[in-house]
């Protein structure tokens, strides 16, 4: 009898330490605690998956800008105006590019909707008149003409003719005029210069032709 209560009461004591909550020493765990962390945990990755994705804006106009992208310019509106002698709303060339004095220049005119020039050209359909196309290819022109080595401090620009103008395309408000203008003749002694140029938008060639300018002493300086 003493040996079978001793055999019942060492039975019951492994019993005892098999369902015991672990110490943090020990080596088990609580079935109901680890269950429950178990449940939680598949919640919060439920949670998770049902979450929408975090949204980021930016991304396309970032990648469509580049496409937009000139190279630093190397005069802005106040560089030219310091050259050019006109002013708002017959100043035609925001920026220029890249110039080589007395040889050739690429110069950039945005065209907008609020210039005035389309409150009639036409007020349903604008579209940026051909003659200041050529104007603002002009003007560019005039960028070169008025800076050594072709003329000196004092002087001025007049057109003088234009020939084999060719327009290949309607410009309206969005478009950018990418103009590149060549002196092609220069005599110094008469002052008339000869300069072919063209324009582009998107890479497609929109206006061209061959101008020939007077640059003259201007008496009044």
């Amino acid at each position: 009898l003493l040996r079978c209560t001793l055999a019942l009461a060492a039975l019951v004591a492994c019993s005892a330490f098999l369902t015991a909550p672990v110490s943090p020493l020990g080596l088990r765990q609580n079935a109901n605690a680890a269950s429950a962390r178990n449940f939680r945990t598949s919640q919060l990755s439920m949670q998770a998956a049902d979450a929408p994705a975090k949204k980021t804006y930016g991304a396309r106009a970032e990648a469509l800008s580049k496409g937009f992208a000139h190279p630093e310019p190397v005069a802005v509106d106040a560089d030219i105006r310091e050259i050019l002698p006109h002013r708002y709303p017959f100043l035609l060339v925001d920026k220029i590019l890249e110039h080589t004095p007395g040889e050739s220049a690429v110069g950039v005119k945005c065209i907008t909707s609020n210039e005035p020039q389309f409150t009639g050209h036409f007020p349903d359909k604008p579209i940026m008149p051909g003659v200041l196309q050529i104007e603002a290819m002009a003007q560019l022109g005039g960028f070169i003409a008025l800076q050594p080595p072709l003329s000196e401090p004092g002087q001025d620009f007049f057109f003088g003719g234009v020939d084999n103008v060719k327009w290949r395309k309607p410009l309206v408000p969005g478009d950018v005029l990418v103009m590149e203008m060549h002196v092609t003749n220069f005599k110094k002694r008469f002052g008339i210069c000869k300069m072919s140029g063209k324009g582009y938008v998107d890479g497609k060639i929109a206006v061209e032709g061959d101008f020939t300018f007077a640059i003259v002493v201007d008496k009044k300086k």
